[in-house]
């Protein structure tokens, strides 16, 4: 991404100079060229800037044009934008998931994973699904305050900010809730461990409950938690650039899928490689990291002809109508990472998708009981 680095605006994360370049030079590249042809833009704005990276240009400035291009494209053929990506009529709405405890760094402790959440996978429609979170998020509430003894804290992703630093007390306190809720049998677990945040490189090891563990004793961890809770994904188990680890990882945990985001950045490179070597089980489908709608949906169509898992996510941060939305129901995947389901956009999200449902009668939430690896050992 380009900034401006220019400290007395934003704190240097501006981006004039990302708006300058659309303006100055990939506007005059593009004016009177085909908006249908999505490949055809996005390769011409790749071309343009030149650098693997994207950084001549920037990357948020060939994204922006790239999400662009085809929202006109949409418009031009009088569609919805994911009828647009769908390309036929919609049969699956994707089962959201909701982020409701928050890890990281906090007076007193540090939760060495990053994201604790639920997934109402047993819902009967996208209405439900919507309402079992909403739910369990707002009687986890109550099981924390007990626990702490006062009410939680709102953490920066909009989550309750973590109680514990051990991942079993989160995960036990969760369970409760979603059994007061009486959603045992149809609501599952996922963690996004974000372990590149807390690995030290000189070491080679990971914080964990205020000690420093090796890799091989993480994967031991992870897969004596994915024995004595359903989780429907692990994400990011270890380090990004751990190959060998996540290998390991995938022939010792079994009974959970284990996904990669910071481990692919939506690469394709990065994906293949993962493929070949068995390290994963699918990916989180992030357009803005690659760059160009075109790049995303070619790992997208990779993973998806090969039985791989690919989740659109929504990002800390985001917007009101956001694109990942429009691609989640438009390649039709099995669910999405939403988030908590506290802030405006995380909640404009979970509007577009019932919004799809009474717009397509017939369409249905998405089965994904296929997936279920803990359901298969059990």
């Amino acid at each position: 991404m380009l900034r401006d680095g220019n400290p007395k605006e934003y704190h240097g994360l501006s981006v004039h100079k990302a708006v300058e370049h659309v303006n100055r030079y990939i506007a005059p590249a593009l004016t009177g060229k085909d908006v249908t042809d999505q490949s055809a833009l996005d390769h011409i704005m790749i071309s343009l800037d030149g650098t693997p990276d994207k950084r001549k240009l920037g990357g948020n400035a060939i994204y922006s044009v790239s999400i662009a291009a085809i929202r006109a494209a949409a418009c031009c053929s009088r569609k919805s934008l994911y009828d647009y990506i769908a390309g036929t009529s919609l049969k699956s709405i994707p089962i959201p998931s909701f982020n409701v405890i928050n890890g990281g760094h906090y007076p007193g402790l540090v939760q060495p994973f990053n994201e604790f959440i639920i997934m109402p996978y047993g819902a009967s429609s996208i209405e439900h699904a919507v309402e079992m979170g909403i739910m369990t998020f707002q009687e986890l509430e109550k099981v924390l305050t007990r626990y702490l003894g006062k009410k939680p804290e709102t953490a920066s992703s909009y989550g309750y900010a973590a109680p514990s630093e051990d991942p079993e007390v989160i995960l036990d306190l969760i369970s409760e809730a979603i059994a007061n809720c009486g959603y045992k049998d149809q609501m599952g677990l996922a963690l996004d461990c974000a372990s590149s945040e807390m690995y030290d490189n000189e070491s080679d090891t990971y914080l964990m409950k205020g000690k420093r563990i090796s890799g091989d004793e993480l994967i031991r961890y992870a897969k004596y938690l994915t024995e004595k809770y359903d989780f429907v994904f692990i994400e990011d188990l270890l380090d990004e650039n751990d190959w060998d680890g996540f290998k390991k990882a995938h022939q010792e945990i079994t009974r959970t899928n284990l996904l990669g985001d910071d481990f692919i950045v939506t690469s394709m490179n990065r994906l293949k490689r993962a493929y070949e070597s068995n390290s994963i089980d699918g990916f989180i489908l992030k357009p803005n990291q690659v760059g160009t709608l075109t790049e995303a949906l070619e790992t997208f169509s990779y993973a998806s002809e090969r039985g791989l898992i690919a989740t659109p996510s929504g990002r800390s941060g985001g917007v009101i109508g956001d694109v990942v939305m429009d691609l989640a129901v438009g390649l039709q995947v099995g669910f999405i990472k939403n988030g908590a389901p506290r802030s405006g956009e995380r909640i404009d999200k979970l509007n577009f998708l019932m919004r799809v449902h009474d717009l397509n009668p017939g369409c249905s939430l998405s089965d994904i009981t296929p997936i279920l690896k803990f359901r298969e050992k059990d």
